[in-house]
C-alpha cells in the first residue's frame, strides 16, 4: 500500500471513530428497499484461505466466506431500508471497520466460521470499540462485565480488555462457537448471543411441546424486539455488502492486508509518550489501543497496536529515547486528612491533574482505602505492580453529602439497566 493511502486512511477512520454514532430505530424504519438474494457458500479451512486468498479488496474476502443461511422475511426488508436510507452512518461504520477488520476476518477463517460473523460489530457499536450500552456492555463486541469475566477479559481500574481489539475479538468467536455447538444453527447461535442461551434454549422447548418449528423465523414471536431484528439486520448488512451497487451504496476501498502490527512493552509507559515514540496522536494512538483506561499502560506482559510503519517508528525512537517512559506511579489513601489538594501538594502537580487521571468529579473527596494514579516524583519509582493493578478501587464522596459515594472497582460486578436484553 503507498504511504499516503495508508495515511489517508487512518485518518478517515479516526474521523469516523470519534463522529457520534447515529441511534438504532430499525424497529420503526420504512420498508421498501429490495433484498439481495445471497446463496450460502461453505466455509473454507483457515489455512488455505490465508495462504493462497488473492483478492485485494477485503470487502471480496469476506463475501467468499458466507456460510449462514440466508433470512429473507419483512424484518430483513425493513432493516435494509434503513441502512440504506443512511449512507452517511454506513461510510462511518465503514471507516472505523478499516482499522479493525482485517484481523476479525483473519481470525473467523483461522476457526472455519462463516466470515459474515465479521459484520457482527456492525450490528453490536457500529465498529466503535468505545460504544457503552444502557445495560453496560461494552466494546466492539459489546460484552457485559460478567460475561466479560467469564471469558477471561481483564477489567480493572486500569484496563477493560472489553475495548481492547485482540482480547475482545479472541472471547466473541470462541463464545459465537460455543454457542453454534450448543445449538447446531447459526441463526438461533445469534439470537442467543443476544438473548442468552438460556432463554432461546426455553423458547425452543416451548415450541417443541406445542409441536412447532423451532428455527429462528419460527421463535421470533417469541423474542423481544431487539432479538427479532438482530439476525435481519446482520442479514440486511449482508446484503448491502454482498452488492452495494444494487442499493446506491459505495463501499471505502479496505485493502486485503493487516493494518497493525503487535508490540511488546516491557516497562509502564505513558500513553503520550508511546503515541510521540509511534510518531501517532494520541486520538491515533487511543483508536488501536481502546482497552487503556489510564494515561499509563501497565503490565509486563501488555501489548499494543501500531500500524506497521508507526511500529518501526517506534522501535527506532525508544532505541534513542534515554528518558523515563512512565511519569505515574499509585499512592493508597490513609486517612481523611489527605485531601485532593493536600495530595497535589505532595506530589508536585495540581489538584486538576489528580482529578482528571483518577476519573474524580468536582467537589468530591478521596475515601480512605482508595488507590489513586498520582505522578511520581522521583526517577526510582519502579513499575505499578501487578497486584496493585488487580485490587485497586477509586471511591470518593460528595463534600457536601451524606452517604453521598460512587465507587469503581476492578472487581466489581454491574447489573443491566434498563431491562437492557444483552446478555454479554
Amino acid at each position: 500500500m503507498h504511504e499516503t493511502t495508508r495515511i489517508s486512511r487512518a485518518v478517515a477512520a479516526l474521523a469516523f471513530l470519534l463522529a457520534p454514532a447515529l441511534s438504532h430505530a430499525a424497529d420503526n424504519a420504512s420498508t421498501g428497499a429490495p433484498v439481495a438474494s445471497i446463496r450460502s457458500a461453505p466455509a473454507q479451512s483457515g489455512a488455505s484461505r490465508l495462504d493462497d486468498y488473492k483478492d485485494p479488496d477485503l470487502w471480496g474476502r469476506i463475501r467468499s466466506g458466507y456460510a449462514i443461511p440466508d433470512l429473507d422475511n419483512a424484518l430483513v426488508t425493513r432493516n435494509t431500508q434503513w441502512y440504506v436510507s443512511r449512507p452517511d452512518y454506513l461510510a462511518r461504520t465503514a471507516g472505523r471497520a478499516s482499522l479493525y477488520l482485517y484481523h476479525v476476518v483473519s481470525e473467523l477463517e483461522k476457526r472455519g466460521m462463516p466470515t459474515e460473523l465479521a459484520l457482527l460489530p456492525v450490528i453490536e457499536s457500529a465498529f466503535n470499540p468505545q460504544a457503552l450500552s444502557t445495560a453496560n456492555a461494552s466494546g466492539l463486541w459489546q460484552f457485559v462485565p460478567g460475561t466479560g469475566k467469564d471469558f477471561n477479559l481483564k477489567q480493572n481500574m486500569f484496563k477493560d480488555e472489553r475495548r481492547g481489539v485482540l482480547a475482545s475479538t479472541d472471547a466473541a468467536l470462541t463464545y459465537l462457537q460455543r454457542l453454534y455447538t450448543m445449538f447446531g444453527d447459526w441463526q438461533l447461535a445469534l439470537a442467543a448471543y443476544n438473548w442468552g442461551e438460556g432463554n432461546v434454549q426455553r423458547a425452543i422447548k416451548r415450541n417443541q411441546a406445542l409441536g412447532k418449528p423451532t428455527d429462528f423465523d419460527s421463535l421470533s414471536d417469541l423474542m423481544p424486539a431487539e432479538t427479532r431484528n438482530y439476525v435481519p439486520k446482520l442479514q440486511a448488512v449482508k446484503n448491502i455488502i454482498a452488492n452495494p451497487g444494487q442499493y446506491g451504496i459505495s463501499l471505502p476501498n479496505i485493502e486485503n492486508s493487516p493494518y497493525f502490527t503487535q508490540v511488546d512493552k516491557t516497562s509502564d509507559i505513558d500513553v503520550a509518550i508511546a503515541a510521540q515514540l509511534a510518531e501517532m496522536s494520541v486520538d491515533e494512538f487511543k483508536a488501536l489501543n481502546p482497552q487503556f483506561k489510564k494515561p499509563v499502560i501497565t503490565g509486563e506482559e501488555t501489548k499494543i497496536l501500531l500500524p506497521k510503519q508507526n511500529a518501526e517508528k517506534f522501535h527506532i525512537n525508544l532505541s534513542q529515547w534515554g528518558r523515563a517512559l512512565s511519569t505515574w506511579t499509585t499512592h493508597k489513601i490513609t486517612g481523611a486528612k489527605e485531601s485532593i489538594a493536600t495530595l497535589a501538594s505532595k506530589f508536585h502537580t495540581t489538584p486538576e491533574v489528580i482529578r482528571q487521571a483518577n476519573n474524580i468529579p468536582a467537589q468530591s473527596r478521596l475515601k480512605t482505602g482508595s488507590t489513586i494514579l498520582v505522578p511520581k516524583t522521583s526517577a526510582s519509582t519502579g513499575d505499578i505492580a501487578e497486584s496493585v493493578m488487580d485490587s485497586a478501587v477509586v471511591s470518593f464522596e460528595a463534600d457536601h453529602r451524606n452517604r453521598t459515594s460512587n465507587k469503581y472497582s476492578g472487581t466489581s460486578r454491574f447489573k443491566p439497566r434498563n431491562g437492557h436484553t444483552h446478555k454479554r
